[in-house]
């Protein structure tokens, strides 16, 4: 038979022994995270007035938050009663096994400190990485956030970009902007290339110095390919791009000069 009396007892001593513990050590932590939560916020805004770089300051947000955090647990555990010295040893046998499952989370670790310290972007960037292109919002510990042209959020792990290849569209203040126009072989590529001139003359975006390159670029199944390359600051890429295009094939039509493209004849035979 079981002795209720006894369960009770025993349940009642240990409600007084830990439940104030227990309870202090809730208490703790619910005002250690507010204390952690403000605590960050006053430091991002004085990073923020001493113009700290963005990359270094997100980055070190979340590290802080993360160590202030480890270190709160930590001291909740104590309250509570359990010996830290019994804690450490459990903690160190299994860090192997936590560090052997999170090996990828260690590398990119890794890969967050190597983008701070050689910063082959910054937050603001637009780059290419990982087959995603965005611009760059925020470096954390883990992880590299972007923001797609179409409002997506993309999470890169920072192993990945610290190793793998990437394209930084916002390092230089100028870029060049490419065309590819086709016309007619019956058309006159003198005329055309004046035309193209003409049109990109009327664009006050695009830079004089280097000036416009034009010139026939391939010989193609259906028609002439004339390759434009003219410079722009970089804020203006997308800009030219849709502009001129849209520009030049009102002006081929005003000129009577063709853009071709492929055509398929098609032959019927009446079988007897």
């Amino acid at each position: 038979m079981l002795d209720f009396e006894n369960i009770a007892g025993t349940i009642y001593e240990l409600s007084i022994k830990y439940g104030l513990k227990i309870l202090l050590a809730i208490v703790t932590l619910i005002i250690g995270l507010w204390i952690i939560k403000a605590l960050m916020g006053a430091i991002r805004r004085n990073m923020e007035k001493r113009n700290v770089d963005a990359t270094l300051r997100t980055f070190l947000s979340s590290l802080l938050t993360m160590l202030l955090k480890i270190m709160l647990v930590i001291s909740v555990i104590s309250m509570v009663g359990v010996e830290m010295t019994s804690f450490v040893a459990i903690l160190a046998a299994a860090g192997l096994a936590v560090g052997m499952a999170l090996s990828g989370t260690l590398q990119n670790f890794a890969g967050g400190v190597m983008i701070v310290l050689f910063k082959p972007f910054k937050v603001g960037d637009v780059i290419d990485a990982q087959g995603y292109v965005g611009v760059v919002k925020d470096i954390q510990i883990f992880n590299t956030v972007l923001k797609t042209p179409d409002n997506k959020t993309i999470i890169i792990p920072n192993g990945g970009l610290s190793t793998g290849s990437l394209t930084n569209f916002s390092t230089e203040s100028t870029r060049r902007v490419d065309f590819t126009f086709g016309i007619g072989y019956g058309d006159d590529i003198d005329k055309a290339k004046s035309v193209i001139l003409s049109v990109i003359n009327t664009d006050s975006r695009i830079f004089k110095d280097p000036e416009p390159f034009i010139a026939v670029s391939e010989l193609g199944d259906s028609s002439v390919n004339l390759v434009v390359r003219v410079w722009a600051e970089a804020s203006d890429y997308w800009g030219i791009f849709f502009d001129t295009t849209e520009k030049m094939k009102k002006a081929f039509d005003k000129e009577g000069i063709s853009i071709p493209f492929p055509q398929r004849d098609v032959h019927i035979y009446n079988e007897k």
